[in-house]
C-alpha cells in the first residue's frame, strides 16, 4: 500500500469517528418536561405522563347526594418533572355515546350537571398539557343520584322541592315538601351568588300561587329579579326584573349597563286570569342583544300565554352577579319590599344551557 493510501485511510476512520461521537452527543437521554414526546404512542397519546386513576364514583355506585362529583389520582411525570397538568373529563351514557366533555381544568375533579336521574354512566379522563395531552384513565361507573341544587360557574340549578336550597334565604318562606318554596311576605326572597357572570343565558323557574287581587296594577310584586352586587335593586345599572302585578299585568324591566334600558310599558303589560292553583313556566332570556320574557301556563309543557321581547343594547356583565327568587330589598334602599308573597316556586334553572328535562317536573 502507498504512503497517500493510507494517510487518505487514517483521514477517513478519524472523521468517521468525529461524526459517530457528534450524531451520539446530540440525543438527549431522556427529555426535560413531559411535553417533549417524540410522537404519539399506540394509544394516541403525546405527553409522557401516566393514566390518572379514578377514585370515585367507581363500581356502578350511587353517591348518596348530588351533582356527581368525579375525582381521579394526579398524573406523574414518566421523566424528570412533572408541570402543571391539567384534566379532562368525558362522561358516556348506556350506550356509551358520549355526553359531557369537560374540556380542560385546573382540577382533578369535576362535576357534570343536567344527568338523568338513576341512569347508569361511565368516565374517563386524562392528563394534558400545552396541546399534548397523556393516555385516558380506566373506564369507571356510576349512577347519577338525584340532584340536590348545585351553583357551578356561571350555572344555578335549585329544585327547591326538596325542603332545602343552595341559596341565602331572607325574610320569612315555607318549604312545602315536593312542591317548592313559598314566599310569606313582600320582604321574602332567596339570593344566589353566581361565581361568574352569565353574559348570556336564561333564568327559568316553574310558579304556582299566584291569582289576581286587584282591579288596577297595583301591588307591583316581582316573581323573578337578577342585578350587581349589593346596589338597590331600583337604581341597578344590571337589573333585571319580571313582575306579575295585582291585576294579572305581566311587566318586566331589563338595563344592561346602558342608559337606554328596555321596559314593558302601556298596552305592552298584557293581562291574564292566572290562577292560583295552576303552575306556570317563567322564563327571561337575554341573548344576541335581545331580552324576552315567556310565560306558559300548565308548567313547562303547558300552554304559552305571553311571549315578548325587546332589543337592547350594551352587555350584560354584572360583577358579582346575584340572582333572587322574589326581589332583594334592605334598609336604606329605595322603594320598598317587593316580591311576590303567597308564591310558591321550584325548578329554579340559570345557564348559558336549556333547561334540563330533569327540571321540568
Amino acid at each position: 500500500m502507498s504512503r497517500n493510501s493510507v494517510a487518505v485511510t487514517g483521514v477517513t476512520v478519524l472523521l468517521g469517528l468525529t461524526l459517530a461521537c457528534t450524531s451520539k452527543s446530540s440525543t438527549p437521554l431522556t427529555p426535560t418536561t413531559p411535553g417533549e414526546s417524540a410522537g404519539a404512542a399506540s394509544d394516541g397519546s403525546t405527553l409522557k405522563v401516566t393514566a390518572p386513576v379514578p377514585q370515585s364514583p367507581v363500581g356502578g355506585v350511587k353517591p348518596s347526594t348530588g351533582p356527581a362529583t368525579l375525582v381521579v389520582s394526579a398524573a406523574t411525570a414518566a421523566f424528570t418533572g412533572t408541570p402543571a397538568l391539567q384534566y379532562r373529563f368525558q362522561v358516556f351514557n348506556s350506550a356509551n355515546a358520549l355526553v359531557q366533555d369537560s374540556g380542560p381544568l385546573n382540577s382533578t375533579s369535576y362535576q357534570p350537571a343536567d344527568l338523568t336521574t338513576d341512569a347508569t354512566y361511565s368516565w374517563q379522563a386524562r392528563a394534558e398539557y400545552q396541546g399534548s395531552v397523556g393516555p385516558w384513565s380506566a373506564k369507571a361507573s356510576f349512577i347519577a343520584p338525584v340532584s340536590g341544587g348545585y351553583i357551578l360557574g356561571n350555572e344555578l340549578y335549585d329544585p327547591l322541592n326538596n325542603g332545602k336550597t343552595v341559596g341565602e334565604i331572607r325574610g320569612p318562606v315555607t318549604f312545602i315538601p315536593g312542591v317548592g318554596v313559598r314566599l310569606d311576605a313582600e320582604e321574602s326572597y332567596i339570593q344566589y351568588t353566581l361565581p361568574q357572570t352569565l353574559v348570556e343565558g336564561e333564568y327559568s323557574v316553574l310558579a304556582s300561587g299566584m291569582g289576581v287581587v286587584s282591579s288596577t296594577e297595583d301591588p307591583k310584586l316581582r316573581i323573578i329579579t337578577m342585578r350587581e352586587g349589593d346596589a338597590s335593586i331600583n337604581d341597578n345599572i344590571y337589573r333585571m326584573s319580571v313582575d306579575k302585578r295585582g291585576n294579572g299585568a305581566i311587566a318586566w324591566r331589563f338595563l344592561s349597563g346602558d342608559p337606554k334600558y328596555i321596559e314593558t310599558v302601556g298596552s305592552e303589560r298584557q293581562t291574564y286570569p292566572f290562577h292560583e292553583n295552576l303552575t306556570y313556566f317563567v322564563k327571561a332570556t337575554w341573548r344576541s342583544n335581545v331580552f324576552n320574557v315567556e310565560f306558559r301556563e300548565g308548567g313547562f309543557n303547558g300552554t304559552t300565554i305571553y311571549n315578548f321581547g325587546k332589543p337592547y343594547v350594551g352587555v350584560y356583565q354584572p360583577l358579582p352577579h346575584r340572582v333572587f327568587v322574589g326581589s332583594p330589598f334592605q334598609a336604606g334602599d329605595r322603594g320598598e319590599p317587593s316580591s311576590l308573597d303567597g308564591m310558591i316556586i321550584r325548578q329554579v334553572w340559570v345557564s348559558s344551557r336549556p333547561r334540563p328535562a330533569s327540571a321540568n317536573q
